[in-house]
């Protein structure tokens, strides 16, 4: 796996225009951040575990609906913060489960990608 993240980070480099959205899974929890590659630092960030999705997440029974969720937060946020275009870099992770979930959630709050 560590060769498929690496392989996939040199090609991929966010900007001011169009930052990266880094994704990463644990067993029980999933994170996002959104940096600027360029100026090497963090836009913001959200997991699942956010103060701002508390009431949402009790009401989530599995960890892919937790992960359309925090999707759906992070576009907020990003949105709030003048960001429409987003580089998805799934840090190595197939495209499948909490993955796409996350990723259709952020579809959803109306992030291109």
């Amino acid at each position: 796996m560590l060769k498929k993240k690496y392989r996939r980070k040199t090609k991929l480099f966010g900007t001011v225009n169009k930052p990266r959205l880094v994704v990463f899974r644990s067993l029980k929890h999933i994170y996002g951040q959104i940096i600027d590659d360029t100026a090497k630092k963090t836009i913001l960030g959200a997991s699942d575990l956010s103060v701002d999705l508390k009431q949402d997440m009790k009401k989530a029974k599995t960890k892919v609906e937790r992960s359309k969720l925090l999707g759906e937060l992070i576009a907020r946020k990003a949105k709030d913060k003048k960001i429409n275009q987003i580089i998805f870099d799934r840090n190595g992770y197939k495209y499948h489960g909490r993955i796409k979930a996350l990723a259709e959630g952020l579809r959803q709050g109306g992030l291109d990608f």
